[in-house]
């Protein structure tokens, strides 16, 4: 009988068949569809990948801030999406991270003193000795962030969903100690690309030298500048002690961080994805609160025990010597007075 005759004759046997014994054994064709749905493996489902940028080195205040939050979020969204982390400028600097943002190829991300070239207001936080102590930004954040600023951001393309710390910061240099304004004239020392932190040193005497954090270290190395200021928990985790044989405890400015998204890509994200990543951004306040000051604490007594040599430096002083960077804020900043005014009422007696 033809091939064709043959399959026609048979019309509830299937094609595909399993040798038995040297002899075609057939098989019903829904058998086997069965068999096959049995044996394959069920397609796992697309997990979210959000990627988070930051530029500080690993054991900083930011990397250890940045990976809790990527362990609470990935705990409660297991299996529909994770936050991945990427710290120490493998993304980029603050700068490139803001226009990765806006493009839609990084998700998340940490800027801190870049924000107030980008958007004027947000130079109260280069404000110097403005912040007393992190229960007066609690409610700096609840009076000033929230209400003004988050808005003000929001028309700039960048929507904060968390305000954590970058810290209060010091200088480090290879020329002197610092314990007065005086101290720092002459000095090239690397600043963020902050406006008004670049205003402030000018001020001081300093010769400011904006550039990128991933830049520091070799600029301090090959002697490019003589110095820079940071938290002590980005100066100990960058290593920049090694390369810089004086510590001056200045507490001129503190810089807070800000959870930062693009809204017209934040908004492409299924919703309870968003709902937990803002949830976690916001409610991570107290570990940061609580790792900043214990780093605080550790790394003084870190760093006094290597080879940099650690002074406090005059305080009132600094103070005194930083009213004109008020002045200039309150006047040519269209809400620079609003704002001040506002942080200094809720700085409370604590």
């Amino acid at each position: 009988m033809p091939e064709r005759a043959r399959e026609s004759a048979h019309p509830h046997l299937s094609r595909h068949t399993l040798s038995g014994r040297g002899r075609a054994v057939a098989f019903p064709a829904f058998l086997l569809a069965l068999l096959a749905w049995g044996c394959a493996e069920a397609p796992e489902q697309e997990v979210l990948e959000l990627s988070f940028g930051h530029v500080g080195a690993p054991g900083s205040l930011f990397a250890l801030s940045a990976d809790e939050f990527a362990a609470r979020v990935n705990a409660r969204l297991e299996g529909e999406a994770r936050v991945v982390v990427y710290g120490a400028s493998q993304l980029g600097g603050d700068e490139v991270l803001l226009n990765k943002l806006k493009l839609g190829t990084v998700d998340l991300a940490l800027p801190s003193s870049i924000m107030s070239s980008r958007i004027p207001e947000f130079g109260i936080f280069e404000m110097p000795y403005l912040v007393r102590d992190r229960q007066h930004m609690a409610r700096i954040e609840e009076e000033v962030v929230w209400p003004v600023l988050a808005p003000l951001a929001e028309d700039h393309g960048y929507r904060i969903l968390g305000v954590w710390e970058n810290g209060y910061r010091h200088v480090t240099n290879n020329t002197r100690p610092v314990r007065a304004p005086d101290d720092l004239a002459g000095l090239k020392l690397r600043t963020p690309r902050g406006t008004w932190r670049v205003k402030l040193f000018q001020n001081f005497g300093a010769n400011p030298v904006p550039m990128a954090f991933s830049e520091v270290l070799i600029a301090l190395r090959t002697g490019v500048v003589d110095g820079q200021e940071n938290p002590l928990a980005q100066i100990h985790a960058s290593k920049l002690n090694e390369v810089q044989q004086y510590l001056s405890l200045t507490e001129h400015v503190y810089t807070p961080a800000f959870v930062t998204v693009s809204p017209d890509h934040w908004e492409d994200l299924p919703e309870h994805v968003r709902a937990v990543v803002e949830e976690e951004a916001r409610g991570l306040r107290d570990f940061v609160y609580e790792t900043a000051k214990r780093l605080d604490r550790d790394l003084l007594v870190t760093l006094a025990d290597t080879q940099i040599t650690v002074n406090w430096a005059n305080g009132d002083a600094f103070q005194r010597a930083s009213q004109p960077i008020y002045d200039e804020f309150t006047t040519t900043v269209e809400l620079g007075q609003e704002l001040v005014d506002r942080a200094m009422r809720v700085a409370g007696s604590d």
